[in-house]
């Protein structure tokens, strides 16, 4: 009883669709029916330039003479209107986006000298345990375990792979400070 309702319903789904141009559903799943060949699904033509908002109503006479007088005035004075125009929109400051760490290509020149003179003026070190006495291993052990926040494992495995990286980003201050309390328990420490 069911699959003769199922296929009469079928039946009339396809002479319905055939009267009022829907789809059949056998051709709901398929790009192609049998016996139809020329059959293509149907394209659609986006504009050149898809705009979100939709079109906008052409500028005002006020806004035009506005942009010509802006046009007019000397480069000095054009620089000063972006930040006067956030300050008095009471819109945030721009901040400014830093390039450090990309490789912009081959540097010459002055900009190599300034490249230079930023290395000299190294702000984090890294300190590197060099190696330590073996009777002083466990010594070693409790003092690495003091300044990196590791379990009593974590330092052990740590210490035993020396020459090791102890600590990374920190001040130079900070650095002396941890070599000094490894060369006083009988380890030998560096600061790169």
């Amino acid at each position: 009883m069911r699959l003769r309702t199922t296929f009469k319903w079928l039946g009339h789904s396809v002479e319905l669709s055939k009267r009022s141009g829907v789809s059949p559903p056998h051709r709901l799943f398929s790009d192609v029916v049998a016996g139809e060949v020329s059959w293509k699904p149907t394209r659609y033509k986006y504009p050149a330039a898809y705009d979100p908002f939709g079109p906008r109503p052409p500028p005002s006479d006020k806004v035009l003479q506005l942009a010509d007088r802006i046009v007019a005035l000397p480069p000095e004075e054009l620089k000063q209107i972006g930040p006067t125009l956030l300050e008095r929109l009471n819109q945030p400051k721009l901040q400014s986006i830093s390039a450090q760490g990309f490789s912009l290509g081959p540097q010459t020149g002055a900009a190599t000298a300034k490249a230079e003179e930023k290395k000299a003026e190294k702000t984090a070190f890294d300190v590197k345990l060099e190696k330590f006495d073996a009777a002083a291993k466990i010594k070693v052990i409790k003092e690495v375990r003091t300044f990196t926040n590791l379990g009593l494992k974590e330092a052990k495995e740590l210490v035993e792979k020396a020459p090791v990286m102890l600590k990374q980003g920190v001040t130079k201050e900070e650095a002396n400070d941890i070599i000094e309390k490894i060369k006083a328990v009988g380890g030998v420490a560096v600061m790169e």
